[in-house]
């Protein structure tokens, strides 16, 4: 028995949650004389999930069947009953670290919907709020809320939209508002106002992140009868669309280069965004047009040769490559709509297999709590093999996500009934099943029944070493010590808790609704084209929500299920600006003229340039803006040094152009600086 405090929002969660007939447990909640709640975890009949799973073991690793069983059953135990405690522990210890009333962070300046990392504020100090942590934080609850109403639920997703609306308009060194730079910065005080030590900036993975978060929330508005929160969406899908292909610093904050991690979410964000846009009757065409791209370049970051995705490329090459971060790219863009798709990383894709594999192993050796575990059986995890942080440990977060990719397969191999073995992805699944071989093996075949069984032990395998080295009241620290197994660095670290609770919704059997990668998977033809579309930045207006906010069973619900193609919205033309200028490192070509999509001469709005196909022989600057069709155009480029206080004009008469009417061919301009 436990007894523990059960705020309103967990009573509410966990019944629901747990009446569903894919849960194998009951929840029994009851309120003794102390106020506390007893939590009583009660085992029913095995779900038809876990049945499979029983019946199909199989002598796959050299132990006699009845041993394979026993310590298969044994397995599902352990990590049943462990969950059973852990859930009400990691939904209140997450809300604690949510403002303004958390209990780790209540009175202390942190307002409504802002999640701070951990209340920890020494040793490590995380008592900030990152962009991208908050963004998957609330993905998660938006998720969690879909799942299972409660209007304490909503009111969080309510106040983490107002707070990021207010939070967009705040300037900081990465920049400001007006070319949309600023959306980059990866952190902020709790209370909303700038963090100006140094730091990794920008990081580009925030924008796209907090878009999914929001876009997750927004789809559940409109589902529902009600508009969505568009405008901080949309200047975090045109951050997305305008920056991508712009170097940034790692999911770690540690290298500057190109991240797997950004680029997927990146890919997600302009395809989920496209998706609710159509339905909203809001602009796309920027987001479907680089989508493609973003899925092109996504491309070059897997080593065909050794089987596994180089996390980072452009920038931090004294790592290999063998990266957490793939597998938190995997299973963040899940969609059972794309099967197995290799391009968009599905988690039962051969290339995500296979790096699953390369990643995990990469661990096997190097830590010593992991010295000496089989190589079919689950380990501790960490964010990459040369990592120094804290002398280089083990996270929670790595080893729960290394579980939420297996359930994540299991779901789609169950559902589609066949697995799909390749070249690629051999090695992973003879770590398990040893007669495995290439081809589709269909439900009901030994093979099929022999890797269900296997992967579901390798998948509990995770949660069971995460439920070994957590803090026996059930506290998720960030890291693990590698020698040692004791939980350290930053005490009750809120993405800890996120990543344990999506784990275990997929081990569930919760399938969050999909974001259009089915219909995102086609690579364009050709080589990839550097395209970047950049767009106009305003301050998000303070939100207003109805007040009848809730589920409405006669609303006229619409469906947001298309991804719109092809040429929409041609009334705004495409014009790409390509300009030739020497720089030196610092320097920014921006392009400024007298129409609002070029500042209407204002310099402080000026669109900058991107340098992603400059060379030492081709300095060439370019950007595509959406420019209102028949406009007359009258523009200028300006060299920045160091900020706006260091601008200088290019010499000559205002350059001029018409823009034709509403076309959907792409307008360009080649100039040379003068």
């Amino acid at each position: 028995m436990a007894l523990l405090a059960v705020p309103n929002i967990i009573q509410d969660l966990i019944p629901a949650a747990a009446s569903e007939s894919i849960n194998p447990w009951t929840w029994n909640l009851n309120l003794n004389a102390s106020g506390l709640y007893e939590y009583l975890p009660t085992m029913h009949a095995l779900s038809k999930f876990a049945l499979l799973g029983a019946c199909a073991v199989q002598s796959v690793m050299g132990l006699p069947e009845h041993v394979e069983r026993r310590e298969a059953n044994l397995l599902k135990r352990n990590v049943d009953d462990w969950i059973n405690r852990e859930t009400p522990i990691a939904w209140e210890k997450l809300l604690c670290n949510i403002g303004p009333n958390g209990c780790a962070v209540r009175n202390q300046g942190v307002p409504a919907g802002v999640v701070v990392a951990s209340p920890s504020r020494s040793d490590p100090d995380y008592f900030y709020t990152w962009t991208r942590d908050a963004a998957l934080v609330y993905k998660g609850l938006a998720d969690a809320f879909r799942r299972n109403y409660t209007e304490d639920l909503h009111t969080q997703l309510k106040n983490f939209v107002s707070s990021q609306a207010k939070l967009q308009g705040v300037g900081n060194p990465a920049g400001g508002l007006n070319d949309g730079q600023g959306l980059g910065e990866p952190k902020f005080m709790v209370d909303l106002k700038e963090f100006t030590g140094e730091w990794g900036r920008p990081q580009r993975d925030g924008p796209p992140l907090r878009a999914i978060a929001l876009i997750r929330y927004a789809k559940w508005l409109v589902e529902n009868g009600h508009k969505a929160v568009w405008p901080t969406i949309e200047n975090d899908l045109k951050y997305s669309a305008q920056y991508w292909n712009q170097t940034g610093f790692d999911l770690w904050e540690e290298v500057p280069g190109s991240s797997f991690f950004t680029i997927a979410s990146t890919h997600r964000a302009l395809v989920e965004g496209a998706q609710l846009g159509a339905v909203l009757g809001k602009p796309t065409r920027a987001y479907t047009a680089v989508a493609p791209q973003v899925l092109c370049f996504q491309q070059s970051f897997w080593n065909a040769r050794e089987g596994f995705v180089v996390s980072n490329i452009n920038g931090g090459e004294w790592r290999r490559g063998r990266d957490a971060n793939s597998i938190l790219a995997s299973i963040h863009n899940f969609d059972p709509s794309a099967g197995c798709d290799a391009n968009t990383f599905q988690p039962c894709s051969d290339r995500a297999l296979s790096n699953h594999k390369v990643v995990v192993d990469s661990f096997r050796s190097i830590y010593n709590i992991n010295r000496g575990i089989a190589q079919n059986k689950a380990v501790a995890v960490g964010r990459y093999s040369e990592d120094v942080f804290y002398n280089g440990n083990p996270w929670f977060l790595a080893t729960f996500a290394a579980a939420e990719q297996l359930y994540d397969a299991l779901l789609v191999w169950k559902a589609q009934g066949s697995i799909a073995i390749t070249q690629t992805s051999l090695p992973f699944f003879r770590d398990h099943v040893s007669g495995a071989t290439v081809g589709t093996h269909t439900a009901g075949s030994a093979t099929y029944n022999q890797i269900i069984s296997a992967i579901t032990a390798y998948a509990d395998g995770f949660i069971e070493v995460a439920s070994k080295y957590a803090h026996s009241n059930g506290a998720l620290n960030e890291q693990i010590d590698r020698n040692t197994g004791q939980p350290i660095a930053a005490p009750d670290l809120t993405w800890s808790y996120s990543a344990f609770l999506t784990a275990t919704a997929r081990r569930d059997g919760y399938i969050p609704t999909g974001w259009g990668a089915g219909q995102a998977t086609a690579l364009p033809a050709g080589q990839c084209q550097k395209f970047e579309v950049a767009g106009n930045y305003n301050l998000p207006p303070t939100p207003v929500f109805p007040s009848n906010l809730t589920p409405a069973a006669n609303a006229p619900v619409e469906q947001i299920t298309a991804v719109p193609t092809g040429c929409t919205n041609p009334e705004k033309v495409f014009v790409t600006f390509n300009e030739r200028a020497s720089t030196s490192w610092g320097q920014v070509i921006k392009v400024v003229g007298n129409v609002p999509e070029l500042g209407s001469w204002d310099v402080n709005k000026a669109v900058p340039l991107s340098a992603s196909k400059y060379t030492s022989g081709d300095p060439l600057w370019s950007i595509t803006l959406p420019i209102q069709a028949g406009s007359s155009v009258q523009y200028k480029y300006i060299r920045i040094t160091n900020g706006v206080a260091g601008v200088s004009w290019e010499g000559g008469d205002n350059r001029a152009f018409s823009v034709p009417g509403p076309t959907c061919d792409v307008q360009n301009r080649w100039d040379n600086w003068r």
